[in-house]
């Protein structure tokens, strides 16, 4: 497993699939075209291009190209690292037949493939990166009353908004996103604070 500190952006669940099984990071899906209206989803994108830098990694055909374009547009550019898969044509196996173009998207491609794209593009690959700091869990999450307690939606929209984060965000999709870039301590603190500015209140 791969370990890459940027968060990595997809076109589909399939994609997203392929890449869990090669790369340990955080995974984003823009669901294809579905990105250029989900402004929920664009923040995301922004906050994390600003926070940890984010890898694009869509399909080489003409609607993977639109897709890396638009990303491209709505981010900090100096953030961003583009890979490029080859030109590959097949079916995927899932699939009955060819997509329009011919070509493999990255749920197709073979692992050797996505290694040798992510290191042409420069991605820096730890493979014997270790966690040195304590994880934030689930638990944590229910201790501190972000999620399963009475007033956990307040708290947990709370939170979002104090990282720049949109608020709608569900509690794993927060746990995953804390955990990409934030250490233990940084979270507690941004909970602690949470608290006293209700108590002030």
């Amino acid at each position: 497993m791969i370990k890459i500190n940027q968060a990595v952006i997809v076109e589909g669940k399939y994609d997203k699939i392929k890449l869990s099984g090669i790369i340990d990071a955080l995974i984003i899906e823009t669901d294809g075209f579905v990105i250029f209206k989900d402004k929920e989803k664009q923040r995301l994108i922004r906050f994390l291009a600003e926070t940890k830098g984010i890898v694009i990694m869509t399909d080489s055909d003409s609607a993977g190209f639109k897709i890396r374009s638009f990303i491209n547009g709505i981010t900090n550019s100096e953030n961003i690292t583009n890979v490029y898969i080859p030109d590959v044509y097949g079916k995927e196996k899932r699939k009955t037949e060819m997509s329009k173009e011919g070509k493999l998207g990255v749920e197709g491609i073979s692992k050797e493939i996505i290694l040798e794209a992510l290191r042409k593009a420069g991605v820096n690959c730890d493979e014997n990166n270790k966690e040195q700091s304590r994880s934030i869990t689930k638990t944590d999450f229910f201790l501190d009353g972000i999620s399963g307690r009475e007033q956990s939606s307040f708290l947990r929209k709370e939170l979002a908004k104090s990282l720049g984060l949109p608020e709608r965000i569900s509690a794993s999709s927060l746990l995953k996103i804390i955990n990409s870039y934030m250490t233990y301590d940084d979270y507690k603190e941004s909970v602690e604070k949470i608290y006293s500015t209700r108590k002030s209140k």
